[in-house]
């Protein structure tokens, strides 16, 4: 080891606040969490929206007819 390396690591290891890079990986982690458990939410939704018996896509459709046709005016 170079002179002073193993002194300068622990100085590092009992620094009182992380440097930036840490504050930056853990940030883009909890994000990734975030991201990831909406993007889980939004598709047991969708499933959820495609296997259903109602009349939904029904009525959606029906909708965008009245909108298409009003805006057609």
């Amino acid at each position: 080891m170079p002179f002073g390396f193993d002194t300068c690591v622990l100085a590092l290891a009992h620094e009182p606040f992380p440097n930036g890079s840490v504050v930056i990986a853990r940030f883009a982690q909890r994000a990734a969490m975030i991201a990831l458990a909406i993007i889980t939410l939004a598709s047991v939704g969708v499933y959820r929206a495609s296997t259903s018996n109602s009349d939904l896509p029904t009525e959606y459709a029906m909708v965008d007819n009245a909108i298409q046709s009003n805006l057609g005016e």
